[in-house]
This record gives structure tokens, sequence and C-alpha cells, in this order.
């Protein structure tokens, strides 16, 4: 990393980056301030410290804002690492976190070689990160919706004698009348709650299906 002779630390929000300059030969890195989080304010950020016979360099840490600062300074022409917040070398007792400190931090560390950058997916790689986590939280949600249909039919002792969500289980949950027009209600729009999960978690089941074999057509039902 010694051909740079600049290298940046942002600390990366949804709204705002907070940057500061380890200038290679300089002791102390300094912050550059805090600017909008968006292509233009980051395109401007970038051409500003790249004047002269500047090198740069970049670093954030991953987190919920996902890569698109990394593909941008990328496309800009410089050099972008994400780095793994969990490696990241904290002193014991520092607690004072503001995003100014945290930047300055990155920058010092980045420019000191300590530390490493995580795997960075390309678009159709992430794409596919981003299917398997919605597969995820469908799954969790049918499991909620489950949860909440057992436990209605537990308090009006409802309990189904043999395995539950096999086919005979199912007969079972579709054959089940309440006396109450409201308990019915009730019933019903539970047992559609869990329809639905079912079927979104089918739905992504047949997509994950689609990519993996795209000479079949399937068609995407929403």
């Amino acid at each position: 990393m010694n051909e740079y002779t600049k290298f940046v630390g942002m600390d990366v929000h949804k709204s705002t980056v907070a940057v500061a300059i380890a200038e290679a030969g300089r002791k102390k890195p300094v912050s550059y301030g805090i600017i909008e989080n968006s292509p233009q304010a980051i395109a401007r950020m970038a051409k500003k410290l790249s004047k002269g016979k500047t090198t740069l360099t970049f670093c954030y840490e991953a987190g919920p804002c996902g890569y698109g600062v990394y593909r941008q300074i990328i496309s800009l022409g410089h050099h972008c690492d994400v780095v793994a917040p969990s490696l990241i070398p904290r002193k014991a007792g520092d607690r004072i976190k503001t995003d100014r400190r945290d930047a300055m931090s990155l920058a010092r560390l980045y420019r000191s070689g300590e530390l490493t950058a995580v795997w960075v997916p390309d678009r159709e790689q992430e794409a596919m990160r981003d299917l398997m986590r919605a597969r995820s939280d469908m799954k969790a949600m049918e499991l909620q919706a489950r949860q909440r249909l057992n436990a209605f039919l537990l308090r009006h002792g409802r309990i189904h004698s043999g395995r539950r969500w096999t086919k005979s289980h199912q007969l079972w949950l579709e054959e089940l009348r309440f006396d109450q027009p409201v308990q019915q209600i009730v019933f019903v729009e539970y047992m559609d709650c869990l329809e639905q999960a079912r079927m979104r978690v089918r739905n992504i089941e047949q997509h994950e299906e689609d990519r993996e074999h795209p000479q079949c057509d399937r068609r995407w039902n929403p």
C-alpha cells in the first residue's frame, strides 16, 4: 500500500459520510468533514482530494449501507476496501464515539495496514444473497404464523392427535369449526396468514430454482 499518498477513511451512514485523510509521511490524520451520502457529493469529494499527483485509496466499514459507495469509488478509478468491523483494533476504555473520530481512526489504521478487507460480491452475487435473506425472512414469518395458530388452538382445546404440519393435520385444520362466530373469523384469519406465508416461501424457492435452471420457462409469481 506504499504507492498511495492519501488514505481516506469514511464513516458511512444512511444520510452522511464522515471523511478523514491520513497522508503518507504525516503523523496525524485530519478531518475532511461530513458530506452528504449521495453519488454527487462523493464524486465531488474524490475529485477534490485527487488533485495534483495524489493517489487515493479509500476504506469504510462493512455495514447496513451496503456496497454502493465502494462501487462508486471503484468506478471513479480509485482503490477502495470495505473492512471487517469486528477486526478493527479498539483501544481499551475508548468509549467516546463520533463520526469524525471514527473516520480519523479508520484513516490512521488504514495507512498503517491494520485493517482487514472483506470480500465484496458483484451485483449478481449480492442479488443472490438478498434472495437467500428474503427466503430466511419468509420462513421466519411462516414459523410465526404457525406459532400464533397453535397458540389460538391450544387456548380452545383443539389439539391434533398426530404429527403437525402433515397432510392429515392440514385436513384436520380445514374441518375445524368454532361455535362463536368471532372465534371462527379469528381462526380463518390465522389460517389465511399462514397460507400467505407459505405462498411467499414457495415463491422465493421457485425463483431460486429459476436461477439455477434458467432454461426452464417459469414465471415469477408475486
